[in-house]
């Protein structure tokens, strides 16, 4: 039973995530409200118990579900091809003792006609093991689903959807940001589905990017943005809703008000347990400390409900962050160098541009005087030396001027 994280959304530390999360909201055991497991996940396996006597066995017989005690059935322990008999007792259970260490052996009973029969198991040399052998568990999820199929095809009524005692709030860390994990269970006890009125919305708190839902989800619900929509009706029973999401943060403090849009039986918030870093909140009524299966530390707290419409406050304290300032400094150096550097790239270019202006201005007026001086000559008002004088002046001037405009990258008009 596990839920896949996409790798679009957290990149790294992605399939430590989901481990972790699976581990905390399915393996914590004093949250309050916790559900009964499947019982087909457990039947017919052994599971060690250190507490038993050396070579002991423990079967426990049920009817399709745990608390449901078969008395005073027989049950016999195949143990390497020889046959132990017992009868179990008003428990349901049948005790099997100075079994061979390291034998192989499988729980058999015969209910209803039906033969259930466990995986097979080691005897261990140190403790006992203890197995649940249920019968009926295929009629039960026949009628089940025929249950399922009727509650579908009928008309759902209008009723509340509260979000059940399992709903847990998990966040981790990584490069000054949380990543949070939203896992609904929300709780339908009508035996038909249910309108609520419209969908439950979530709008997820300021910030938060990449949301998305985890595999497993309920399909009526959908993400844009930070904005969660869970659309009904309801089925009766339990749905799952798994949101996870990133939230930057710049500094050790954070505070995150998130709003319920149902009302939440029971609070049980899960935090990463980093350096310093503490919550606390007006809802808890316990906190505690534990440590997942991969080592990792967390701290666990426990409150009472919140209603619906009002927000579930944590605060944060003690955030792993790295300080801005150095990055806004350079920002702000970089910044002005490009404005400093544009400003004496256009100042210089407005210096070069008016010195062409003036010299295209003297080429014109250079021009005007030689053809004036050309008209006073062909007419005679000037005599042959000043014309020469004055003729060679002007182009030996206009040489210059056009010398200088090439200079500049500019060929002559």
């Amino acid at each position: 039973m596990m839920f896949q994280v996409p790798r679009s959304v957290f990149h790294v530390r992605v399939q430590r995530s989901a481990f972790t999360v699976l581990v905390l909201a399915f393996a914590v055991q004093a949250f309050p409200q916790v559900a009964m497991p499947d019982p087909s996940q457990i039947a017919g396996r052994a599971i060690p118990a250190p507490e038993l006597p050396n070579g002991t066995v423990s079967v426990r017989l049920v009817r399709e579900q745990l608390g449901n005690n078969i008395a005073g059935h027989d049950v016999k322990v195949m143990v390497s091809g020889a046959a132990r008999a017992a009868r179990t007792d008003e428990s349901g259970r049948a005790m099997f003792a100075d079994l061979p260490a390291d034998a192989q052996a499988t729980a058999e009973a015969d209910v209803d006609g039906e033969h259930v029969v466990s995986m097979p198991f080691s005897v261990p040399a140190q403790g006992g093991i203890r197995v649940i052998l249920i019968s009926g568990l295929k009629n039960a999820a026949e009628r089940r689903k025929k249950e399922e199929a009727a509650a579908a095809a009928a008309p759902p009524t209008k009723g509340v959807v509260v979000l059940g005692g399992d709903t847990r709030f998990i966040f981790e860390f990584q490069d000054d940001a949380l990543r949070g994990f939203y896992l609904l269970d929300i709780v339908n006890t009508a035996r038909t589905r249910v309108d609520t009125g419209g969908p439950l919305i979530i709008d997820l708190p300021t910030g938060a990017g990449g949301a998305t839902l985890l595999e497993g989800s309920f399909p009526g619900a959908t993400v844009r943005g930070d904005h969660v929509t869970i659309a009904g009706p309801f089925p009766a029973g339990t749905t799952s809703v798994q949101i996870g999401f990133t939230l930057p943060y710049s500094s050790s403090e954070l505070t995150i008000a998130q709003k319920l849009p149902a009302t939440l039986q029971s609070t049980n918030v899960i935090v990463e347990k980093v350096g310093q870093v503490q919550i606390a909140s007006p809802q808890f009524t316990s906190h505690r400390e534990i440590t997942a299966e991969d080592g990792t530390p967390f701290s666990v707290a426990n409150g009472g409900s919140v209603a619906a419409g009002q927000p579930l406050t944590v605060q944060f304290s003690g955030l792993p962050h790295h300080s801005t300032w150095p990055r806004n400094l350079a920002l702000a150096l970089a910044a002005l160098i490009i404005v400093g550097g544009a400003w004496l790239a256009f100042d210089g270019r407005t210096d070069v541009e008016e010195q062409r202006r003036r010299l295209q201005a003297r080429r014109d007026t250079l021009y005007a005087e030689l053809v004036k001086i050309e008209e006073q000559h062909r007419s005679g008002r000037i005599d042959a030396g000043r014309y020469h004088s004055k003729r060679h002046h002007l182009v030996t001037e206009l040489e210059r001027v056009y010398g200088e405009l090439d200079g500049g990258g500019e060929a002559a008009a």
